[in-house]
Parts: structure tokens; C-alpha cells; sequence
């Protein structure tokens, strides 16, 4: 789950480090009044799920509360494309008013988790203001890792490391160990994924300071993070995919043609791996799970269906807690009730397939039944391309 840069600085200032004094407004009135109780230089920052955003005009500079109204006026309610977004871009709804800070130097420090190592790790740089993928392509040497034992957490030293790679001195670099240990701190007291601050930096009367600021969390301990939960905006998200999500269904939509039914995840990556391998370009990813009911495929359909680029359905099946038969009988009803029209090739294979079969012929309906995977994928492909 991603949330915005204000309230990703504010969960930052609740862990003691520094952020540039700011407010969320939805109004340009609201940017504003803001801008004026600030009685200062203020920046208007777009807040969408994205980076990039003042290369796409999402970022503007106001001398006074007249500018700021100006600017917000500008910024909210605009399509804002970066490369981030993709061709389609974010409609803004709301903008992050905050101090403008007189900066001595960009510094970048991010955390993740390294699945290699098993371990939480620091990324620290001085280039910061730069995407971390610019600077490790071009001098990785620039890069300091420290890999954190989270059965011990992290200790002085590492702290320490992690100021020194970030070149801070002397008062400095003892609020440098403070920012990363409250950032840890952080990191494992919200099960977060990813926490980043590009930049971090020094201002001209030496603070240090949390310049911008993204933070995702894991989504399997939302149940533990009820406060978290009630940042999600669903407004930023994949309308298709919010919808999966009431339905326990695991959806990412893509950007190809062969709609893709399937149970379990590593056959799902198997599935558009395929796809790809006979030519074609899958347009999700979609598990039903081991349990599928027939209601629930139904609803997989309408999700799948709901995306005008899907020329073709390739359902594929590997039945061992859902039986073949349960899934047939939903893909049957669904059809039935949803009056497909697109070319449908089904794969069922384990429990109970050779009676799923017979349901499909049974039906009536005009399905295309593949003897394996890459006789389903082959099959999805060439009905995709047809009918493109």
C-alpha cells in the first residue's frame, strides 16, 4: 500500500525526525490561507502516487499566500503525466503546501527489503534530488548498502556508517545517526516495504531535514495497522484492481490483449510467461485462489471483461484444492450471465477435469478447449491477434 508524501511526513515527524512545516489543502482558498499562517516562501507540491512530478509541472515555487492560491489553482484538477504514471496520467486532488528551504546540499537515503540477504537495508548516497537508478547506473560506486539484522536491530555503528556514507560532519552527523536509527524504528514498527527520502537535506542554517518522503507498506500486515489502512486513497489506485481486492481476488492489470484466468501465483507469472513466448502480451495478472467458487470466477470474469483491451480469455486451471468441475460451472454461469462475446480457451487440468470437460461441452456455449499450456497459450494468442 502507497501513501502520499503528507502523510508520509507527518508519520516521519511523529518518529521525531524533521520535515519542512507544511499542511494538505484541497482548494487553491485552502492552499492559500495556508501559505499565509506560513508568512513565507512556500512550495505547492502535487500529491499523487507517483515521482517525477515536477518535471510534469506538479512542483511550483509562491512568494505569497496570492501566488500560492495561484499555483494550487493550477496544479489541482490537472492530468499530471510523469514517467511514473504512465501515458494517462493522475488527476491531482489534493497539494502538499510547505515551507521552501534554503538548501546547502541533496543527500538520499532509502530503505527496503532485500529478499537476497534476508535483510532490512540502508541505501545511502550523497547524490541525492537524483532517482537511485540513475545514480547506481552511472556511479555505483556512490552506493553504500548496510544490511540490518532485524533479530538485533540496528546498532550505533551502522548508524554511524550510514551518516559517514551520507559525508555528514560535525554537529551533523550525530542528527544523521538519530534520522536513521528513528527511521528504522519506523520501518519495523509499521511493516513497511519501502521507505525513501530523496532528498534528505542540509539547509543553509544546518538542519537536517526530510526534503520529500514515499513510504509503501506491506499489505498482508494491514491487519495489524488499522491507523495505516485509513491512509489508503483508493482514488490513486486501479479501480479494477480496488475491485479484485473486495472480491479476495489478487489482480494487476497490464497492458496486452490475452486476459489471463488462474489459480495460484507461480502458475499465474508461468501463464504470461507463455503468452509472451508464442507472441503475445498478456493483460493482467489474475489468481482466483485455491478455493474458487463459481461466484467468484463470475466475478473474476466482470473484472477481467471490464478492460476494452482484452481480446481473448485464457483460463488455466491446475485443479488440487479447487476441483476442476467448481470452476467449470463458474465459467459456464458467468458466461451465460454476461454474454460474452470474446473467444474463451480453457485449460483444466487435476481434480476432476475430464467432468469439468464434459460441463464445458455440455454447455452449450462456445468454448476452445486446450489439450496443455502451450496449446492454451498458443490458441489464446492467435484468438487475441484475430481478433485485434
Amino acid at each position: 500500500m502507497k501513501i502520499h508524501e503528507y502523510q508520509a511526513k507527518a508519520l516521519l515527524k511523529s518518529y521525531g525526525i524533521l520535515v519542512p512545516e507544511g499542511a494538505m489543502a484541497v482548494t487553491a482558498d485552502e492552499a492559500g490561507g495556508i501559505a499565509a499562517d506560513m508568512k513565507c516562501n512556500v512550495v505547492i507540491k502535487a500529491q499523487i502516487h507517483a515521482g517525477g512530478r515536477g518535471k510534469g509541472g506538479g512542483i511550483k515555487l509562491a512568494e505569497n499566500s496570492k501566488d500560492a492560491s495561484s499555483c494550487a489553482q493550477e496544479i489541482l484538477g490537472m492530468t499530471l503525466v510523469t514517467h511514473q504514471t504512465g501515458p494517462e496520467g493522475k488527476v491531482v486532488g489534493s497539494v502538499l503546501v510547505e515551507e521552501a528551504l534554503s538548501v546547502k546540499k541533496e543527500l538520499y537515503l532509502g530503505m527496503v527489503l532485500d529478499r537476497a540477504t534476508e535483510k532490512v537495508t540502508f541505501i545511502a548516497s550523497q547524490e541525492g534530488g537524483m532517482e537511485i537508478e540513475v545514480v547506481a547506473a552511472k556511479t555505483p560506486e556512490k552506493i553504500i548498502k548496510v544490511a540490518i539484522d532485524s533479530r538485533v536491530g540496528i546498532q550505533p555503528f551502522q548508524a554511524r556508517k550510514i551518516a559517514y556514507a551520507l559525508g555528514l560532519e560535525k554537529p551533523l552527523d550525530r542528527e544523521g545517526v538519530k534520522f536513521a536509527m528513528k527511521l528504522y524504528r519506523l520501518f519495523m514498527d509499521k511493516d513497511a516495504s519501502l521507505v525513501e527520502i530523496n532528498p534528505v537535506v542540509i539547509t543553509e542554517d544546518n538542519r537536517l531535514l526530510a526534503a520529500d518522503a514515499k513510504i509503501n507498506f506491506d499489505d498482508n500486515a494491514s491487519c495489524r495497522h488499522p491507523d495505516i489502512a485509513e491512509l489508503r486513497d483508493l482514488a490513486e489506485e486501479e479501480p479494477t484492481e480496488v475491485e479484485a481486492s473486495r472480491h479476495n481476488l489478487s489482480y494487476v492489470k497490464l497492458d496486452g490483449t490475452v486476459g489471463c484466468m488462474v489459480n495460484g501465483a507461480g502458475l499465474a507469472m508461468g501463464t504470461m510467461d507463455i503468452i509472451k513466448h508464442y507472441g503475445g502480451f498478456p493483460a493482467n495478472f489474475l489468481d482466483v485462489g485455491g478455493g474458487a467458487s463459481a461466484d467468484r470466477v463470475e466475478q473474476a470474469f466482470k473484472i477481467l471483461l471490464s478492460d476494452p483491451k482484452v481480446k481473448a480469455v485464457l483460463i488455466n486451471i491446475f485443479g488440487g484444492i479447487v476441483r476442476c468441475d467448481r470452476v467449470a460451472n463458474g465459467v459456464v454461469q458467468a458466461a451465460k450471465r454476461l454474454n460474452l462475446t470474446v473467444p474463451i480457451v480453457v485449460r483444466l487440468a487435476g481434480t476432476n477435469s475430464e467432468l469439468a470437460g464434459k460441463i464445458l461441452e455440455e454447455s452449450g456455449l462456445t468454448f476452445t478447449v486446450a489439450t496443455d499450456l502451450a496449446d492454451a497459450a498458443e490458441k489464446a494468442v492467435a484468438a487475441a491477434q484475430s481478433a485485434a
